[in-house]
């Protein structure tokens, strides 16, 4: 294992980071505030409780998951797109450098991007509206393996595309619908008998399912489900990855 490679990836793709701390943090934490402003605090307090939780603190989990996609897969997608776009990857396969560290590297910089950004949100959402935790580990296990997984699938995105607007198709008009309808502002049980099950063919409803959990104790989906749908999808992801950079399609073109 190649850790020094691994690292100048990882430190690199930190620091552009932190080099764009604005776009990358500040302005993702604004625009999560305004949902709480808006659904926890003016809205929440017409609400009343949803499966016995405050709609304020219901709508956590959920924001907090729309946050966890959409960078996971923004930050690893554009960090692998910038090597193709300038030139660059040719020299990063010609290094003696195994795919599994070059994932490693840019992956594991997009999912720290993502984990702090989390807590973030988190530390942000006291201030408006008071919530509890009533499973740690588990909310904590959540955060990580959303923002590897959602690392990877936004890994194969970068390399997928062949311009900007392809790199923003599927995180727009895809993953950021699906979290909406995923129950990020409701619960399931709420919907019509019909819907309910419509809505277990997304598989954000499990994500999100499974954060609420950990926060409440309460789940539209069985948890060990939702664990096991993110680990399902985990394991396609680095199939996926591993036939690209097996066969170079999409990567030597």
């Amino acid at each position: 294992m190649n850790v020094t490679a691994i690292r100048a990836i990882y430190r690199f793709e930190m620091a552009r980071t932190f080099r764009t701390i604005v776009q990358s943090i500040a302005a993702p934490v604004l625009s999560t505030s305004l949902y709480f402003v808006v659904f926890g605090s003016a809205i929440g307090g017409r609400m009343g409780e949803v499966g016995g939780v405050n709609y304020g603190s219901f709508i956590i989990p959920g924001l907090v998951m729309l946050s966890l996609l959409g960078e996971s897969i923004s930050n690893a997608s554009f960090g692998i797109y910038l090597p193709k776009w300038s030139g660059t990857i040719y020299e990063l396969l010609s290094a003696p450098v195994s795919f599994v560290e070059v994932v490693i590297g840019y992956v594991g910089a997009a999912a720290s991007k993502s984990i702090m950004l989390g807590v973030l949100i988190l530390i942000t959402a006291r201030v408006f509206v008071p919530y509890e935790i009533v499973h740690p580990v588990w909310m904590v296990t959540f955060l990580i393996l959303t923002s590897v997984t959602f690392s990877m699938f936004g890994f194969i995105i970068g390399l997928w595309a062949d311009s900007f607007q392809k790199l923003q198709a599927i995180p727009l008009m895809v993953i950021t619908p699906l979290t909406f309808l995923g129950g990020a502002f409701y619960s399931i049980s709420m919907l019509p008998p019909f819907w309910q099950k419509v809505t277990l063919f997304n598989p954000v409803v499990y994500l999100i399912s499974g954060m609420r959990w950990a926060f409440y104790g309460t789940a539209d989906v069985n948890v060990a489900i939702s664990a096991g749908m993110i680990g399902g999808f985990l394991v396609v992801c680095l199939t996926a990855i591993w036939w690209i950079f097996k066969t170079g399609r999409k990567l030597k073109s």
